[in-house]
């Protein structure tokens, strides 16, 4: 049963600072679940944001939070069609993620290229225009009850033992049961109590560009390689990664589909600050195109490319909390920590984030029990998302260094995307037949919270090995070339690593998962994978299990 309570003049029952996706969806779960929500920001709507691009994963997220706490408006998210007829015809389509090595001076090689598309029959990933869903998610957490503030900055925070308080300009006070910082960097909850950790905390670097462009011509079109060196899908209908080393590019267009009327495309160059320190002497916009004038390829991509918007231009990216719960308060996502846009992860892990604390404010508003230790999984879940994603893409711009590597770097993030999502689908079966919350639940019960497959200690293995060799390249002791022929190895010999639809055949550049392939996989997921794999095939029993091999003996009472 939701958690509710009489909506009196009394104080809220949850204060979010922050109405972008984060705060936003969280809000309008709360709400339609019974709960008073004040949801603050400084800024107003609609307003420019990055973090457009989504993964297949943040759409499965959306859609457990919309048949979990009953917000079908969450749908939206989970296809482009939805997007188009909902929001507006202002996002572009996401086939894939595009990946492409430049070296300074030269042409792109065809054979240092890969493009990898999750396999989907439901759901469509999109670009998002991120004014316009943001405001969408927005208004529907109004639309279930929030109260908003926006243009309200806050001045200061009082984290009491009985309330939490907010003020803004003018002493003007709102008191609530409970605060979530959904803020991003600039976190009051995280300036109040001193959480920001320090910076050698984090193994990764890097500083960031970025802006909105008009004329941005397609990958596509910008390329010296034969026909039959191309993807499967048009490089334009992805999301673009141009990399070299220790940095890459972003072209994430909005204008790669008929139905889109949007003719903008998000661009950014993402680099090592430390290799390529910020300059002094010159404006973003110089610094931008004085890197994409050392890749021929990159250069023609925006030698006609006009900006739409002033340029952001940031110092390290990088930072951590040393808490993201405490009593009465929680920094959720952004306002945790934030590593790299590269691999799209930061909506996934909002999304993961929200469904994790969800359930738990909502039981602790019924209970009136606000302790730190109820929010424990939650902490370490942040606490890993930030952890391994670091470590992920530390690696990836280590392995820019050369393809070998980066190719090795590449398959052990492919390994984890199709049997993630295969994991989120049983998971969900099983709770749309049985209507039991403890199902989703079960889901929380890991190893390994925060890595991308979370639950499998063979994958966990891979990894390991893959942030020691990286670090050993990174050192200078071994050779980049050595080390990714030696990771490659390892991908190929890992049992964790699904077989049939090519992630352990290192020449295979595109992967594009079709029928048979994925016939393929399944017969080796039933039959041949390691026993913890199997329940990505045979899924979950009513109590949330992994139906392994064992666990059907037991519950069918198959002698051993």
């Amino acid at each position: 049963m939701p958690y509710a309570r009489s909506r009196d003049r009394g104080p809220y029952d949850v204060i979010i600072l922050g109405s972008g996706i984060a705060g936003s969806v969280l809000g309008a779960v709360l709400a339609r679940n019974g709960a008073s929500v004040l949801l603050v920001d400084a800024g107003v709507h609609p307003r420019f944001a990055v973090g457009e691009s989504t993964t297949l994963y943040t759409l499965k997220a959306m859609r457990l939070l919309a048949a979990r706490y009953g917000v079908p408006e969450l749908e939206a998210i989970t296809s482009y069609e939805d997007c188009i007829d909902a929001i507006g015809p202002t996002s572009g389509t996401k086939r894939h993620f595009g990946f492409m090595l430049h070296h300074e001076g030269e042409e792109p090689d065809p054979a240092e290229t890969n493009q990898f598309s999750p396999p989907s029959k439901a759901l469509q990933t999109s670009h998002l225009h991120r004014q316009d869903s943001d405001s969408y998610l927005f208004h529907t957490a109004i639309g279930y009850g929030c109260v908003a503030r926006q243009g309200f900055r806050v001045t200061d925070i009082d984290l009491g033992e009985d309330e939490v308080t907010i003020t803004g300009p003018g002493g003007e006070r709102h008191t609530g049961r409970y605060l979530v910082d959904a803020s991003g960097f600039r976190s009051p909850v995280a300036e109040k109590l001193g959480l920001r950790a320090d910076p050698s905390a984090l193994k990764h670097h890097s500083r960031s560009l970025f802006t909105h462009m008009l004329d941005v011509r397609p990958t596509d079109e910008c390329l010296t390689m034969e026909g039959r060196d191309m993807p499967p899908i048009p490089w334009v209908q992805g999301t673009m990664h141009h990399m070299f080393d220790r940095g890459w590019f972003w072209v994430i267009p909005f204008n790669n589909d008929p139905r889109s009327k949007n003719p903008l495309v998000s661009v950014g160059l993402t680099l090592d600050e430390r290799m390529y320190p910020k300059p002094d002497d010159m404006s973003p916009e110089e610094d931008f195109y004085r890197h994409a004038s050392r890749f021929p390829a990159v250069e023609r991509i925006f030698a006609d490319a006009r900006t739409v918007r002033p340029w952001v231009s940031t110092g390290r990216l990088q930072y951590t909390s040393t808490r993201t719960v405490g009593h009465r308060w929680c920094l959720m996502s952004h306002a945790a920590g934030f590593i790299d846009p590269l691999f799209s992860r930061g909506l996934t892990n909002t999304m993961e984030v929200i469904n994790s604390l969800t359930w738990r404010l909502l039981a602790a508003l019924k209970d009136d029990d606000f302790s730190a230790e109820r929010f424990e999984y939650v902490e370490r879940l942040q606490q890993g998302l930030i952890r391994h994603n670091d470590e992920l893409v530390n690696c990836s711009f280590i392995g820019f260094t050369g393809y070998e590597l980066w190719n090795a770097v590449y398959r052990v993030w492919c390994a984890a995307e199709v049997p993630i999502n295969l994991r989120f689908d049983r998971y969900i079966e099983r709770f749309l037949r049985t209507g039991d919350d403890d199902v989703l639940k079960a889901m929380e019960d890991v190893p390994y919270p925060g890595l991308l497959m979370p639950d499998l200690h063979g994958y966990a293995a891979l990894w390991r090995e893959m942030v020691d060799v990286c670090e050993s390249v990174d050192r200078g002791e071994r050779e980049a070339a050595e080390a990714g022929r030696h990771l490659l190895q390892r991908v190929t010999g890992s049992d964790a690593v699904l077989r049939g639809i090519g992630i352990e055949r290192p020449e295979r550049r595109f992967l594009f998962p079709d029928g048979p392939e994925l016939k393929g996989m399944a017969r080796w997921l039933a039959a041949d994978a390691p026993a913890e794999m199997r329940y990505l095939t045979r899924g979950v029993d009513d109590r949330g299990r992994p139906v392994t091999e064992a666990v059907a003996r037991e519950e069918l009472a198959i002698p051993g």
